[in-house]
C-alpha cells in the first residue's frame, strides 16, 4: 500500500518553511550574454552563467571570434553602445589594482579581471571558470546586468588595465 502525506499536512509544512525564511538557494540564479562584434554586431560567442554554491560558473563558447589571444573582462555597465565604450571600465567595486582574479583574488585584482581567452583560426574558443565570491545577484561582487568585453589584444596584467587594447566584442549579462 502506497503511503502519502495528507494535503493539509503538506500545506502546513510549506507555510512553516516559508515563515522561517526558506527560499530558493541564492546560488540558483542563471544568466546569458550574447557577445557580438563591436563593429558589425555579428554574434561571436555565447556566455552561460550560473550561481552555484562554490561560486559563479562562467562558460563562454566563441564561435566566430577574431583569431588570437584576447583579454576578457567584465565591465561596469550594462551597455555595449558606442563600440563597447558604454560598458565603462573594468568592474572594480573594491577600487583595487588590475590583475588576474583567479590567481590574485579580490584584494589584488578587479572583480572583472578574467584573464585571457585563446581563439583559433576558425574563430572558436572556450572560456571556462568557477569563481568563488562572484555572483549574479548577491553580495559585493554581483555581476548580473554588467557587460563582458573581449579585447583586441592579450591582457598583459600591466597597470592600470592590462594593455589589452580596443573592444573587439561585447555582451550584456542578462539575468534569466
Amino acid at each position: 500500500m502506497k503511503r502519502c502525506l495528507p494535503n493539509w499536512l503538506l500545506v502546513t509544512l510549506m507555510v512553516a518553511l516559508l515563515s522561517v525564511g526558506w527560499t530558493t538557494p541564492a546560488w540558483a540564479a542563471t544568466a546569458e550574454a550574447i557577445i557580438t562584434d563591436t563593429e558589425d554586431s555579428h554574434v561571436v560567442g555565447v556566455a552561460e552563467l550560473e550561481d552555484t554554491e562554490p561560486g559563479l560558473a562562467i562558460e563562454v563558447s566563441f564561435l566566430d571570434g577574431p583569431e588570437g589571444t584576447h583579454g576578457f573582462h567584465i565591465h561596469e555597465n550594462d551597455s555595449c553602445a558606442d563600440g563597447g565604450k558604454a560598458a565603462g571600465g573594468h568592474y572594480n567595486p573594491a577600487g583595487v589594482k588590475h590583475g588576474y582574479l583567479l590567481e590574485d583574488g579580490f584584494e589584488n585584482a578587479h572583480a572583472g579581471d578574467l584573464g585571457n581567452v585563446e581563439i583559433s583560426s576558425d574563430g572558436e574558443g572556450v572560456y571556462s571558470a568557477l569563481i568563488p565570491g562572484l555572483s549574479l545577484t548577491n553580495g559585493q561582487y554581483s555581476v548580473g546586468d554588467l557587460a563582458f568585453i573581449l579585447h583586441a589584444q592579450p591582457d598583459d596584467f600591466g597597470q592600470p588595465t592590462g594593455n589589452a587594447g580596443d573592444r573587439a566584442a561585447c555582451g550584456v549579462i542578462e539575468l534569466d
